[in-house]
């Protein structure tokens, strides 16, 4: 029902920054959350960081708190993901992600729908 496209991936010295897209289609949103997810090569999907759709209240991992900021902008239904600060432990494909329940969730199976990830390659 819901599509969401990640954007703006890509690589990037470490300390720098990149800012990810997520465009959702297909439903409004007005009192769902957002979530970014990551997940490395041999690794378990991780989150990131997520937003109340009506409050703009967020949350992060204690990983990337301080230098990621999550950000909606309602009336394009897009998140975003400004990433500051990068570090090679943040390379990783990210995901976009929605759930239908109000309230902030930071479990991957408490969301409904998946972008298909964008690759951020952090070098050293």
């Amino acid at each position: 029902q819901v599509q969401l496209v990640e954007s703006g991936g890509g690589l990037v010295q470490a300390g720098g920054s990149l800012r990810l897209s997520c465009a959702a289609s297909g439903r409004t949103f007005s009192s769902n959350s957002m979530g970014w997810f990551r997940q490395a090569p041999g690794k378990e999907r991780e989150f990131v960081a997520a937003i109340s759709w009506s409050t703009g209240r967020s949350y992060y991992a204690d990983s990337v708190r301080g230098r990621f900021t999550i950000s909606r902008d309602s009336a394009e239904n897009t998140v975003y993901l400004q990433m500051n600060s990068l570090k090679p432990e943040d390379t990783a494909v990210y995901y976009c992600a929605a759930r239908k329940t109000i309230g902030i969730a930071t479990r991957s199976r408490e969301y409904d729908y998946w972008g298909q990830g964008t690759q951020v390659t952090v070098s050293s």
